[in-house]
Formats: C-alpha cells, sequence, structure tokens
C-alpha cells in the first residue's frame, strides 16, 4: 500500500496549480496563438485541395472528351 501512495506522490509533483492566476495568461496567449495558426494551416489546406479537385476535374473531362473522339 505504501508503494502505491509513494507513486502518487510522485506523480503529483508533475501538476502545478499557481495561487496567482496571471501565471496562466502566457499559457492561454500561446495557446490561442497555436489554435489560430492551426485554422490558417486548414483554411489553406482545403483551399490547396479545391484547387486540385478543380484541376483533376478538368483533366479528366478532357481524357473523356478525347475518348469519346476516338
Amino acid at each position: 500500500m505504501r508503494s502505491k501512495e509513494r507513486n502518487d506522490a510522485c506523480m503529483m509533483e508533475f501538476l502545478y496549480f499557481p495561487e496567482d492566476k496571471s501565471e496562466y495568461i502566457p499559457a492561454i496567449i500561446t495557446l490561442l496563438f497555436f489554435i489560430v495558426l492551426a485554422c490558417v494551416a486548414m483554411i489553406f489546406i482545403i483551399k490547396a485541395s479545391r484547387k486540385e479537385e478543380e484541376k483533376t476535374d478538368h483533366a479528366h473531362s478532357q481524357i473523356e472528351q478525347h475518348e469519346k473522339e476516338y
């Protein structure tokens, strides 16, 4: 039983809840920064994917048109 209590105590060292809540501000700013960056990256990937889809559709329609001619 004592070893489990000691393991729990060791794991609790990693948790830190500051008394001064202003210490959370840099973490929140960093979190918001990376969320915005992730959203921008997602929008960029979606736009690039749509462009590739249009190119593929155009190439596919040209191939179908070419096959109909023969």
